[in-house]
């Protein structure tokens, strides 16, 4: 007996119990968090806790309704919080004709956030889309689009290239008491402007520059005629250029001749 006292007491000096207790207690804890992990889960999934409830709409989109954007959302299966995938809620609210870009995140417990950034329309392309700011041709129904737009027309690809060359015009013309409300590059890569005053300007395929200044010149001249008014002016001629008239309004004119009168 004193023989099996003496073993057991040489084999727990030899046991570090401090370790024996450390390993214990990280065991008890560990397995405590995951019966409170998987209880509070089994808890919240009975309870229905998990859903998505509300739906905030950030970033005040002027041609998307919030409406729009739900209907968009409901596509996707909201019953589950921690299962629902925000790409592809995003990917439903960029498909809107209006949104450029959008963001999605969750906030606990029941709550998705949506920031949607739409397109800013600077001109109409080719009659039925959409260019914005960044050069982009988008679809969308213009009926939301409260300002006035330019209509540019041209080849596939050559969008920046039409919306910074009336930029720079428009500027121009501007100036010189004209505006520029419409253009076009053709497939051969030559100009045409169209002004408010219903005139075209067919400038061709070089210096733009000085032919539109060629004509803001010549503009003074072409006035003095009384009998007709320009209807287009070609100026693609090295030296001087040449005009087509159409039939002067009538009623316009004798309202500018009797201005003239009442200011002498």
């Amino acid at each position: 007996m004193n023989q099996k006292i003496e073993s057991f007491l040489k084999w727990q000096k030899t046991v570090h119990w401090s370790r024996v207790f450390g390993m214990g207690f990280f065991l008890i804890v560990l397995i405590g968090l995951c019966q409170m992990y998987f209880s509070i889960s089994d808890y919240l999934q009975k309870e229905h806790q998990t859903q998505i409830k509300h739906v905030t709409v950030l970033g005040e989109p002027k041609h998307t309704s919030e409406r729009q954007i739900l209907n968009a959302i409901k596509q996707t299966d909201l019953s589950r919080f921690f299962d629902l995938d925000v790409n592809q809620v995003q990917d439903l609210v960029i498909a809107l004709p209006w949104v450029e870009t959008a963001s999605v995140r969750k906030q606990w417990p029941n709550t998705l956030k949506v920031f949607v950034v739409e397109h800013n329309p600077v001109a109409i392309w080719n009659d039925d889309l959409l260019l914005n700011s960044d050069g982009k041709v988008f679809q969308a129904p213009k009926a939301t689009i409260t300002k006035k737009l330019p209509s540019l027309f041209g080849p596939e690809g050559s969008e920046v290239e039409a919306f910074n060359t009336f930029q720079q015009f428009a500027e121009l013309l501007y100036i010189n008491n004209f505006e520029l409300t419409s253009l076009a590059l053709s497939e051969r890569f030559a100009w045409q402007f169209w002004l408010s005053n219903g005139i075209n300007l067919n400038l061709g395929r070089k210096d733009k520059l000085k032919r539109v200044q060629k004509f803001i010149d010549m503009y003074p001249y072409m006035l003095k005629r009384k009998d007709a008014e320009v209807d287009s002016v070609d100026l693609r001629y090295d030296t001087g250029l040449a005009v087509s008239w159409k039939a002067a309004d009538l009623h316009k004119l004798q309202q500018k001749n009797y201005k003239q009168k009442s200011k002498a």
